[in-house]
């Protein structure tokens, strides 16, 4: 499977502690980051991977950083969001994918039972055991997400920053990011295009429950403290 991992972002709401180190480059030890930690064990658990990095903040560092990856630079970085980055990466937005933001933290049994799994269809990851102070929230009916946004207050759960397509879905979205940056939304999340879709061409969007599972995606001072714990606990 193909995973594109969006790294571009500053990680401004970590300031200062991000001024000078993207929050992928966080270290869980001394010399594991939590880039470096999820390629490897997504590459455990699904030895064929190839990965797509998207970078920006910091360029030269990630770079130097990772082995064995495709690098695309989004050069906008500083003025636009993840839609842009996913833009300068639509040429691998081809067969079944996963896209991760970069600063994301899941156990092993998260990556093994679901992360590199192949999927019919469009499926964003979500954690239902969060139901206040989410960051970007998603509703559902039945089985089909209905909206994703930051501004939902009343939402079934907290999205995890994965999102999970096969070939005919991945053209959709492929098609709708090209649509929106021609439309000149440089500002936007790449989720938002998924919510495009599902309000204009009624697009099917399912999800997946990970509530049982451990997981972090470091926003804050706090998820810092609790992706270190996930990692500590890790069996493999």
């Amino acid at each position: 499977m193909r995973y594109i991992i969006l790294a571009a972002g500053k990680g401004t709401r970590l300031h200062p502690l991000t001024k000078k180190c993207p929050k992928c480059m966080y270290n869980l030890e001394a010399d594991k980051s939590v880039i470096q930690t999820m390629i490897a064990n997504i590459r455990l658990c699904d030895p064929s991977a190839e990965f797509i990095v998207v970078t920006g903040f910091m360029r030269k560092e990630i770079e130097e950083h990772l082995k064995d990856v495709v690098f695309v630079y989004n050069p906008f970085y500083e003025i636009t969001n993840s839609i842009a980055s996913l833009w300068f990466a639509k040429e691998y937005l081809t067969g079944d994918i996963t896209i991760l933001n970069a600063d994301i933290v899941a156990e092993e049994k998260l990556i093994r039972n679901v992360i590199v799994q192949k999927l019919a269809g469009a499926k964003i990851l979500l954690d239902s055991s969060i139901k206040q102070n989410g960051d970007y929230n998603v509703q559902v009916k039945d089985d089909i997400v209905v909206v994703m946004s930051k501004e939902l207050t009343n939402y079934y759960g907290e999205y995890a920053g994965i999102t999970k397509l096969d070939s005919s879905s991945a053209e959709i979205l492929r098609q709708e990011v090209e649509y929106m940056i021609h439309d000149q939304n440089y500002d936007q999340w790449y989720e938002n295009a998924l919510v495009q879709l599902i309000f204009k061409n009624d697009f099917k969007l399912g999800f997946i429950d990970i509530a049982e599972y451990n997981w972090a995606e470091i926003d804050t001072v706090d998820d810092l403290i609790t992706s270190k714990e996930i990692f500590s606990k890790r069996n493999y």
